[in-house]
């Protein structure tokens, strides 16, 4: 995809590799901590004290990092405390955008059409990637995070006095746990299907796809044993999975060469899937009109044509 460099946007190819044949993700750029009181973050991150509606959330529906954030914004019930904008699911020379489409929302703030035009003004001569998804503070005119692991945590404990539905997705208790599987899930699943797809060298794919099926089959053998990740609840470990697996068989086990085995040969991954869409705040952030046709006419560089295929159906 392109970026922008010193605040003007510059055209690329999404989802391109290094020269050595590897997917990079780049870093977060806006890492302030969105809390109840205003206090700073965990790792002294400058903080922002939660409000309704003075923060707006932009999300693609196709993209598994933003679902995260539609999820727990959901399943904290904040929909009317977080408005959500939503960008249209092609991803062209100019990145995400505003253009007319199923679901998209034009842009209310600064009337942009395209995403990178609230990153170059919240962050004036800015150098880097424009993602999803993103926390705008609509009131001072400038991007909180676009770190979805952040966000997912912000909403989790911001809003608790403000009206959102009980739960604790990153309990005290299990937060050793939690950390380390996401750390691996993180390094081997949720990037790792990227890494294999993006891969422009047999070695670099190979070395990707290895590791992303000994932690698939890692999860399985889990999840066979216990519903949920840690413990007997839901948390957070359980949202990042899920948003890499519902598009697993749809996207990423053709359209990323992730065909060793699709999630639906788990019997342990198969089941989690659909107990998460049995949830009806989960269901209802899964869109695969948004997530088939961003990936297959998106990435030409992997499908020249960009017919977007009509199966699998969902089994879920």
């Amino acid at each position: 995809m392109g970026m922008l460099v010193d605040g003007t946007w510059q055209e690329g190819t999404a989802g391109a590799a290094d020269k050595d044949g590897h997917f990079k993700r780049e870093e977060s750029t806006f890492r302030d901590w969105l809390s109840a009181d205003g206090s700073a973050g965990p790792n002294g991150e400058p903080g922002v004290k939660a409000a309704p509606g003075r923060f707006r959330l932009y999300v693609s529906l196709a993209c598994p990092w933003a679902h995260r954030t539609l999820m727990v914004r959901a399943l904290k019930g904040l929909e009317d405390l977080v408005p959500v904008s939503v960008v249209n699911w092609h991803m062209g020379d100019q990145g995400w955008t505003f253009e007319p489409g199923p679901q998209v929302t034009p842009e209310p703030e600064r009337g942009a059409r395209y995403l990178h035009e609230l990153y170059a003004a919240a962050k004036p001569g800015m150098t880097g990637k424009v993602t999803v998804p993103v926390l705008w503070d609509r009131e001072r005119g400038r991007i909180v995070s676009n770190e979805s692991a952040d966000i997912i945590r912000m909403f989790n404990t911001a809003y608790d006095g403000l009206g959102a539905k009980a739960g604790d997705f990153y309990p005290v208790a299990l937060r050793a746990e939690i950390d380390a599987i996401n750390e691996r899930v993180y390094a081997t699943v949720n990037n790792g299907v990227y890494q294999a797809g993006f891969a422009s060298t047999q070695q670099a794919y190979e070395e990707a796809v290895g590791p992303l099926f000994e932690t698939l089959t890692w999860l399985d053998q889990r999840l066979q044993q216990s519903e949920w990740l840690v413990d007997d609840v839901m948390t957070e470990a359980d949202i990042r999975l899920f948003t890499t697996l519902i598009r697993f068989d749809s996207v990423y086990y053709v359209h990323f060469k992730c065909n060793v085995r699709r999630i639906a040969d788990f019997a342990g991954l198969h089941a989690f899937v659909a107990r998460m869409m049995a949830i009806p705040e989960v269901a209802d952030t899964v869109n695969f009109e948004h997530i088939k046709h961003h990936y297959y006419g998106s990435h030409r560089h992997l499908n020249p044509s960009g017919i977007v295929p009509v199966g699998p159906e969902c089994a879920y």
